[in-house]
């Protein structure tokens, strides 16, 4: 969770005042303060670019009409942030993205206007490859390399123990993103931008050690609404088989199998699930050892579905995919829950779903 203060969490189920901000960047160095009526940002770990934002303003002059308009427009950023304001003349704000603006549109006499925008990942994503790309050297290097290439100079922050990778070479028309995520893999690593618009490479927390970071509790003062739990077998996976071969690099074939090996488990690895291996396979891993960090990280992903949650609770922009949740439902049973997705409302009244990739009784 974005670090905030003790006392934004207890005003969250208080009643209070939203507040928030959205600032345009121009490409001509204009920055504009956005006088905004509504919109969202949905963050959304299972999806290629996490963050996405809409946003509504009443003035219709930001709709770009003249190719000066257009050129302004083509390459501005958005910077969005949310929080509460206390009412005493003070607030506290935080970061929801830092966002590319792809449209604006509305009635030009009228308004509003509507403003969409994508995480800077989708720069990345969109800057494919025009002759072949060869990602050598360790993990944290060879995606630094990759991110900078589109966006150079932009900040990574690395939260992993770093691992060398083989030499992976990517054809012309391939997705720099997509490599990025294969290349961060053979470390059982993820990569995304963050709320401040920073690169992270990190692993999922694990739902068993991690600390809950906020409690969602259906009692007077708490901030639950509602909450619905599935359980489900599709695409759920209890063995990972990573293998990486690089014949460019003359190295032998290796491999990892990794298993659900708790007999507690209901996904046990030849329980009465039975075994449901999936296979990943990269030139990038050239060691058992890379082979098994990324069997693991898969697998951690593979099994989670088996239970899973939507929560509506009051709005917390703070939260981060991957943060873990202690819920409280109305009938007295507790609950830990790690978010995938959610999305924040940038007006009053607005809904905030969250759903969650796995879940856990809680003692």
């Amino acid at each position: 969770m974005y670090p905030v203060s003790d006392r934004f969490l207890a005003r969250l189920a208080d009643s209070h005042i939203p507040a928030s901000t959205v600032h345009l960047f121009l490409t001509d160095g204009t920055v504009l303060d956005i006088a905004h009526t509504g919109g969202s940002v949905t963050v959304d770990r299972a999806q290629a670019v996490r963050r996405t934002c809409t946003v509504t303003a009443d003035d219709p002059g930001l709709i770009p009409r003249t190719p000066d308009d257009q050129l302004a427009v083509y390459g501005a950023r958005l910077r969005i942030a949310c929080g509460v304001d206390y009412g005493d003349g003070t607030s506290e704000l935080v970061p929801l993205g830092v966002f590319r603006l792809d449209s604006v549109g509305g009635d030009v006499s009228e308004g509003p206007a509507t403003l969409q925008g994508k995480d800077l990942s989708a720069v990345i994503a969109d800057d494919r490859f025009t002759t072949p790309y060869t990602a050598t050297g360790t993990v944290v290097s060879a995606v630094t390399a990759l991110i900078q290439r589109s966006l150079p100079g932009t900040a990574v922050t690395s939260l992993i123990t770093d691992a060398p990778i083989g030499a992976r070479t990517f054809d012309v028309e391939a997705d720099p993103w997509a490599g990025v995520q294969e290349i961060a893999a053979a470390a059982g690593a993820e990569v995304y931008p963050n709320a401040d618009g920073v690169f992270v490479i990190s692993t999922l927390p694990d739902l068993a050690t991690a600390t809950p970071v906020w409690a969602v509790e259906a009692t007077e003062g708490g901030v639950y609404v509602s909450a619905n739990r599935a359980m489900t077998s599709d695409n759920v996976c209890n063995g990972v088989l990573a293998r990486g071969e690089n014949t460019s690099g003359n190295v032998a074939p290796v491999s990892f199998l990794a298993t659900d090996n708790d007999p507690n488990s209901p996904t046990y690895w030849g329980g009465p699930f039975g075994r449901r291996p999936m296979f990943y396979g990269s030139s990038t891993l050239t060691t058992i050892a890379a082979c098994q960090q990324a069997a693991l990280l898969k697998l951690a992903e593979a099994r989670a579905p088996n239970a899973t949650g939507d929560i509506s609770s009051l709005p917390n922009p703070a939260l981060e995919p991957g943060d873990v949740l202690r819920v409280m439902h109305e009938d007295g049973t507790r609950e830990l829950h790690q978010v995938a997705a959610f999305t924040v409302p940038l007006d009053i009244g607005g809904a905030f779903p969250i759903s969650t990739i796995s879940a856990k009784e809680d003692a």
